[in-house]
């Protein structure tokens, strides 16, 4: 088959020639392209074409994608490359096939170069001081584009700067990097084949290690005193570091007793308030910035006053051991002693009593104070003291010691008769208190009681009241005292009572006509109820009517008064208890004395008022009948006529009056009673000098006001005799203040008469004295000017006298 070929000449397509039938056209042959860029291309067909194809560079056909896309006609498609990349370069071509099969192409070449392009370059760069700093400049550009370095508009060599390099990858080393390096650094890259040129500006920042320092390390502060203590770091650093304060592995954070500030200079404080005793401790102040972080720890001793936290009260049995435990805190650990209250004694660690019982033990802010074979008398108040240099602190506990029943009292047996009912007591002294019952031959009485009995029950005692009715009720009853600790029991016994025996050694005396004093002795039984009083009769001898005496309580002395002198009397003595009278005791005789004269009295003296004496008269034996009188006859030593003063018998002195001075009297007393006069009693006294009339005897007589009243009055005399002298001599004194006050009101009332207008003066002319007091005869005065300002103003006159 011929077929013929025409060739083609078009403007702006180059040379080619196809078969008439089908010819393939692509509008460009060759384009240059930089990365990112996108391009399409047009594929043209003459012909009749049944289908139009794209191969890329690898020859493998083009299919539609994202970043090729693909547009096709009849006789015509599009090829478009988006955002090409290097890979996408080579020569791509557009292949027409018609219907027999026969195809045609076209081609194009695609050229894809790189632009300058700074890629991801961040700024600012930042790195730590003193290590090798890189500084990235990622440029990228084809062919390879040839980058410089400047900083502060200076390029940078290594000849000159020693400590910059420019890597093989553009990038800038700084070769130990500090804070003087850092600033503003500009990358530039050009690429000579096409002219191009760009820069970029790098920050670089130089972050320096937070570098800490503390003032104070440690710390001192008491706890529950409101006390504050502020922790103070000082920090350095680029850039400026955060600081953080940490306890026990936890970040404090603000609160009302953490407070952070922060001042300039890089100080920042931590201030605890209200410092308790968990406060005490180590705190971390830590400083953190890019380039790193530095701690530092500082210390809080927080000081505690002591204080007990564990004492309790101890309960022990008698016998057995009590261990009493005193706990304590506190900054520094206090030292812990005991104290005994019932005597004061003290125990401290290690101490042991003497009788070995009381020892005490402590470690670590406890002690333990061990009392073996412990006692009654141990029972009481313990004091626990926890004592520090910081202060104190006390507590009491108190040990209470639980024993088995104790009876109190040994009177087991008790007397009571028919009818008459009887208190049996059982006393206990228990702890804890005791549950007590009676038992009577095996039985328990009821504390409802019986017929007979009935049982009152208080804390620590147990009465019974027994009413015996016949025998049976006498004998012997049990009182058991139980509690928790044991049982103890004690045994009464109710007896029948019996009257008193008799008493005896019945004896008189101090018989007088009218008195007798009986004395005996105690019966031997009281018949078991106590002797309530004794009963003493007494008649005449011959009489039948026996007169009673009772004792007072159970005194065995009686008087016996109203008796009848010159009698005889018998007397006997039955002790009287409970249960009744006892026998008498054998009779007794005694006589009382008849009535005779009475004894001389006693005297004593006394001197009296002025010339008078007191004579003291005291009653002896009055012989049975009343004193009648008393006869009191007195003479002076040099007399011999007695004088004679007669005194009633009931009184009890006698005064005589009136006597002569200087001399001596001789007294004679006799008492008289109806059946004659005693013996007389003698009796001397002596009268003294007549006193002389003095101040003191003057004053002797006056009492205290009197006395004061006197000299008052005295005093007061001898000041207005002053006072004249002083007016008449001196002419000053109250006198003379008397005088001017009422010239001066003569003035003022005379001044509304024309003297006074016309202004003319009063005159007071007073005769001088001299100095003997007498007046003088000259006719010289002292002139004495009234003026109206109520003003006194002397004058001597011409004469000077």
């Amino acid at each position: 088959i011929n077929k013929t070929f025409l060739c083609f000449k078009l403007i702006n397509f180059p040379f080619f020639c196809s078969i008439a039938a089908l010819q393939v056209s692509i509008s460009l042959n060759k384009v240059e392209l930089s990365v990112g860029e996108s391009k399409f291309f047009i594929c043209t067909a003459i012909g009749e074409p049944v289908r139009l194809d794209w191969y890329n560079p690898q020859g493998e056909r083009i299919v539609p994608s994202k970043r090729m896309a693909l547009h096709t006609e009849t006789s015509r498609s599009r090829l478009i490359i988006y955002n090409a990349i290097i890979e996408d370069a080579g020569i791509y071509r557009c292949q027409a096939t018609d219907a027999s099969g026969h195809t045609e192409e076209a081609s194009v070449v695609l050229e894809i170069y790189q632009r300058l392009t700074f890629r991801d370059v961040q700024s600012p760069q930042e790195f730590r001081h003193g290590e090798t700093a890189e500084v990235v400049c990622d440029v990228i550009s084809s062919p390879v584009p040839v980058v410089v370095w400047y900083y502060q508009d200076r390029e940078i060599t290594e000849e000159h700067h020693s400590k910059f390099q420019v890597l093989p990858n553009n990038n800038l080393q700084i070769h130990q990097v500090t804070k003087a390096d850092e600033g503003v650094y500009r990358c530039e890259a050009s690429v000579e084949a096409r002219g191009e040129i760009d820069f970029v500006d790098i920050a670089v920042v130089v972050n320096v290690p937070p570098v800490l320092s503390v003032f104070q390390q440690s710390f001192n502060a008491t706890a529950d005193y409101q006390e504050s203590v502020t922790f103070t770091c000082i920090t350095s650093g680029s850039p400026d570091p955060l600081v953080t304060w940490h306890r026990k592995g936890q970040q404090l954070e603000p609160s009302e007793q953490h407070v952070f500030n922060r001042l300039e200079g890089g100080r920042s404080m931590l201030t605890i308030r209200n410092i308790r005793q968990g406060d005490g401790g180590t705190y971390t102040c830590k400083a953190t910035n890019k380039a790193g972080s530095q701690e530092r720890e500082l210390f809080l001793k927080v000081f505690v006053q002591p204080h007990i936290t564990q004492l309790k009260n101890v309960t022990a049995v008698e016998g057995s051991a009590a261990m009493i435990s005193c706990v304590a805190e506190g900054e520094p650990l206090p030292d812990i002693s005991w104290r005994r209250a019932s005597d004061g004694q003290t125990f401290v660690d290690g101490d042991k009593s003497q009788d070995g019982r009381f020892e005490v033990r402590g470690r670590h802010g406890k002690s333990v104070l061990t009392i073996s074979g412990v006692k009654l008398t141990d029972l009481g108040r313990f004091d626990c003291e926890a004592l520090s240099r910081i202060g104190g602190h006390q507590k009491s506990m108190f040990l209470d010691i639980e024993y088995i029943p104790k009876f109190l009292t040994n009177h087991t047996i008790y007397y009571s008769w028919e009818g008459n009912p009887v208190n049996i007591s059982c006393d206990v002294m228990s702890n804890p208190p005791a549950t007590m019952l009676w038992r009577r031959e095996r039985f328990t009485i009821s504390a409802e009681g019986t017929a007979n009995t009935r049982v009152h029950s208080a804390e620590g005692k147990s009465v019974l009241e027994v009413t015996p009715m016949s025998d049976r009720d006498f004998g012997r009853y049990n009182c058991t005292a139980r509690n928790n600790i044991g049982v103890r029991y004690q045994e009464f016994i109710l007896a029948q009572a019996d009257v008193p025996s008799n008493p005896y050694s019945v004896r008189l005396s101090a018989v007088s006509q009218r008195l007798a004093t009986v004395t005996f002795m105690k019966p031997d039984s009281h018949g078991g109820v106590p002797i309530s009083y004794y009963l003493v009769q007494y008649k005449e001898v011959g009489s039948q009517e026996w007169r009673d005496v009772k004792s007072h309580s159970v005194q065995t002395t009686v008087v016996l008064t109203g008796l009848e002198p010159n009698t005889t009397y018998e007397v006997r003595v039955a002790a009287v208890n409970g249960k009744g009278q006892g026998e008498f005791s054998h009779t007794e005789t005694f006589q009382t004395l008849p009535i005779r004269e009475p004894s001389p009295p006693a005297v004593h003296g006394q001197r009296g008022m002025g010339k008078a004496y007191r004579l003291g008269l005291v009653k002896q034996d009055d012989g049975g009948m009343p004193i009648v009188e008393y006869i009191v006859k007195y003479k002076t030593d040099k007399e011999e006529q007695w004088m004679t003063k007669l005194v009633p018998g009931a009184n009890d002195f006698a005064m005589l009056q009136p006597l002569q001075w200087n001399t001596r009297y001789e007294v004679e007393i006799t008492a008289r009673n109806v059946k004659g006069l005693s013996e007389p009693t003698f009796y001397q006294f002596f009268m003294p000098q007549k006193p002389d009339i003095t101040a003191e005897s003057l004053f002797s007589g006056l009492g205290l006001g009197a006395v004061v009243g006197l000299g008052l009055g005295a005093l007061l005399l001898l000041l207005v005799l002053v006072d004249v002298s002083c007016f008449f001599l001196r002419h000053c004194g109250l006198l003379m203040c008397i005088t001017r006050s009422l010239c001066s009101k003569k003035t003022a009332t005379s001044g509304k008469g024309k003297e006074i207008e016309e202004g003319k003066a009063a005159y007071l002319k007073l005769p001088l004295k001299e100095e003997n007091g007498k007046e003088s005869l000259k006719p010289d005065t002292i002139e004495i000017k009234v003026h109206s300002d109520n003003s006194l103003h002397t004058k001597p006159d011409d004469s000077k006298a």
